[in-house]
Parts: C-alpha cells; structure tokens; sequence
C-alpha cells in the first residue's frame, strides 16, 4: 500500500521538476525535486523487499 503511495508522490514530484524547469526557476529547484522523487522511488522499492 505504502509502495503504490510513495510512487505516486514521486510522479508528482517529477512533475513538479519540470514545471519549476519550464517556469525558468533555478536549477537547484528542479534537481531537488528530482532527487526527492528518486528517494521515494527508492524508498518504495526497499518497502517492497521481504523482511527478515
């Protein structure tokens, strides 16, 4: 459930870096929000590994 959330989170995220890229915005803007949709990807992807 948390996996299918966080991969939603990161869509927007990225959509939200190409905005701020469009709208003439800072680069560290945009390339933060990059990095936080990737460790969201990351983190649904370490959610869906199986426990010990």
């Amino acid at each position: 459930m948390w996996s299918v959330v966080l991969m939603g989170l990161a869509g927007v995220l990225v959509g939200g870096g190409i905005s701020f890229h469009q709208q003439k915005k800072p680069t560290w803007v945009s390339v933060s929000f990059y990095v936080l949709a990737g460790m969201s990807l990351l983190a649904a992807y370490l959610l869906t590994l199986p426990g010990n």
